[in-house]
């Protein structure tokens, strides 16, 4: 009878410790997740790191200083990720870290595709607050983006580089979900259209650029995203839906093709002699994932392809919260050498921020809570 009744605390004890989640999706049953692979202590773990950081990245160059965009989309995930979890003493302290970039707010400069994303950072306490000078702060800044427009409509911030697409299209959708301004929207879909025409392979993945033939893990990564946070926001009536759908899905499709053996993606794709590169796979993961959420890919492939890379991930978070195997930032080259030969780092921001927005993209789809089974 001890034994009975130690052995139902220890069960209760493990499954409020573990926050007892799961995530839903039709005709798959139950997710199996290891404790070490909660999406509430991997999430939690992230921001805890981001905040253990003296400073916050900066570009420093000749031509833009400014709040680096690999900083802002990660507090973006992570004020997100405090936000969900209603936790006030976290999310004063993302304040204190971003205080001084919220004051000086309007100085900062918005004449470029990596300076303006920064606006998403106040966007997402308006969200918190309701304080509406923070709404104003990060409309301002996606309306810089297109005060002077190309005859075509588009943003003159264009480059027509495959890391340009997130870093215009989550600051307008971000705008969009404070504002509720279709407006804001109809230019994403606007930039994708012509992105996607000019850019998009008959397999779906993306080159690095015109003169760089390969398949970039992350450069296809910021794709991915792109096109899966603009789907989860535009209705399916919408003029362009179908043709951004089916790229998307194009894209989804080689994506699962080419996941290995061990869930991750390789740092080029397609390259069975590339070594596994996290940042891009936890991008593809959440690409995936989002999709599934919001139907606009439905399959067990792909259920097994994200939750098969989460595992593999958080495999790769070291007890500080910091990501392994992190490509550096990568250039353009002609030279396949040159991608197989990149160092690879832990903790860069790069591969922090879309682990972040994975994990609170598994929390947030946890309503189940009876579909949870934990190995």
């Amino acid at each position: 009878m001890n034994y009975l009744f130690f052995t139902a605390k220890r069960i209760l004890f493990l499954l409020i410790a573990m926050g007892f989640f799961s995530c839903s999706i039709a005709g798959q049953g139950a997710i199996f997740i290891s404790e070490n692979s909660n999406p509430e202590v991997v999430g939690t773990k992230i921001v805890y790191q981001l905040l253990e950081r003296d400073e916050i990245k900066m570009y420093e160059t000749d031509f833009l200083n400014t709040v680096h965009y690999a900083e802002a989309i990660t507090a973006m995930g992570a004020i997100k990720t405090a936000h969900y979890l209603n936790d006030s003493s976290l999310m004063e302290q993302l304040q204190d870290r971003y205080d001084g970039v919220l004051t000086h707010f309007d100085s900062l400069p918005a004449n470029h595709v990596d300076a303006n994303v920064v606006g998403v950072i106040p966007l997402q306490f308006y969200h918190w607050n309701n304080d509406t000078k923070y709404k104003q702060m990060g409309v301002r800044m996606a309306e810089k983006q297109w005060e002077d427009p190309l005859p075509s409509g588009l943003t003159s911030q264009i480059r027509y580089w495959i890391d340009d697409m997130y870093m215009i299209g989550i600051l307008q959708i971000e705008a969009f979900k404070a504002t509720g301004d279709s407006g804001y929207i109809d230019r994403v879909a606007l930039t994708m259209v012509d992105y996607l025409n000019k850019l998009q392979q008959p397999n779906g993945l993306f080159f690095h650029g015109p003169n760089a033939p390969f398949f970039w893990s992350r450069g296809n990564g910021w794709m991915a995203v792109s096109l899966a946070e603009l789907l989860a926001v535009l209705p399916p009536h919408y003029p362009n839906y179908d043709f951004i759908a089916e790229c998307y899905k194009d894209m989804m499709n080689s994506l699962v093709e080419y996941q290995s053996e061990t869930g991750l993606w390789r740092q080029l794709i397609d390259n069975e002699n590339a070594w596994e590169e996290t940042s891009g796979s936890a991008m593809f993961a959440y690409a995936i994932k989002l999709g599934l959420d919001h139907g606009i890919i439905s399959g067990v492939k792909y259920y097994n392809a994200w939750k098969k890379a989460w595992e593999a991930l958080v495999g790769h978070l070291d007890a500080d919260g910091k990501l392994t195997g992190i490509c550096v930032g990568t250039g353009q080259s002609d030279d396949v050498q040159y991608y197989l030969d990149r160092p690879t780092v832990s903790g860069d921001l790069h591969g922090q921020a879309p682990l972040l927005w994975l994990s609170l993209c598994i929390l947030e789809t946890s309503g189940h809570k009876d579909r949870l089974h934990v190995k």
